[in-house]
């Protein structure tokens, strides 16, 4: 079943980021399926469709529990037989930007466990497009082994050089399990497009 663009969907739509390394450390791939567990009951996932790695897991642990997971997989991941068979649906794109588009569309909050270039790249287009008043959802990133934490570190560092305002850093919200990720998102702090008046430092 497909969820159509600007449908209410049961619960809330999380899209979730995560990475496809089948090598990184067991507690990624443990901690992502615990999110699939724990959002299960939230709603739906949006995810990137894979099989493999963080994603594989984030999928496995929802489904397991009954969840609803939508994967949006670019064609040429799909060619090389990268998507996950087992999804409520899978949605076929053209591209990565199309992709990533989907993914925060389809959702009213986004979540980043750890990952590499892409994962870190869709995260960053999630608070950029927020720093514009174009996403006002909360951004959610999960500090599995403090991960993250060089990011937190480096962001704090572009306010501190005035490449950002301090109010900027409310965009996203922390926590350090899968446990903590319902109750963040509940009290994440509003976000409209008001901050477009100090989206320019």
């Amino acid at each position: 079943m497909s969820l159509p663009p600007a449908a209410a969907p049961i619960g809330r739509a999380v899209c979730v980021y995560c990475a496809s390394s089948r090598i990184a450390h067991p507690d990624y791939r443990a901690a992502a399926r615990r999110l699939g567990e724990v959002l299960a009951a939230e709603g739906v996932i949006v995810y990137g469709g894979g099989a493999a790695g963080s994603m594989g897991a984030l999928a496995d642990g929802a489904l397991s529990h009954g969840g609803r997971v939508i994967g949006i997989l670019p064609r040429f991941m799909a060619d090389l037989e990268w998507g996950h068979k087992g999804l409520t649906d899978l949605q076929l794109v053209e591209d990565l930007r199309t992709r990533k588009h989907m993914m925060l569309t389809l959702s009213q909050a986004a979540i980043a466990l750890p990952g590499g270039s892409g994962t870190l790249e869709e995260l960053l287009e999630a608070i950029t497009l927020k720093r514009l008043g174009l996403y006002l959802n909360p951004i959610l990133l999960v500090n599995t082994r403090g991960f993250f934490s060089p990011l937190l570190e480096l962001l704090e560092r572009a306010v501190e050089e005035r490449f950002m305002d301090q109010r900027h850093l409310l965009m996203w919200q922390v926590v350090g399990a899968p446990e903590e990720v319902p109750e963040a998102l509940a009290n994440a702090p509003a976000w409209s497009a008001e901050a477009r008046a100090f989206a320019s430092v």
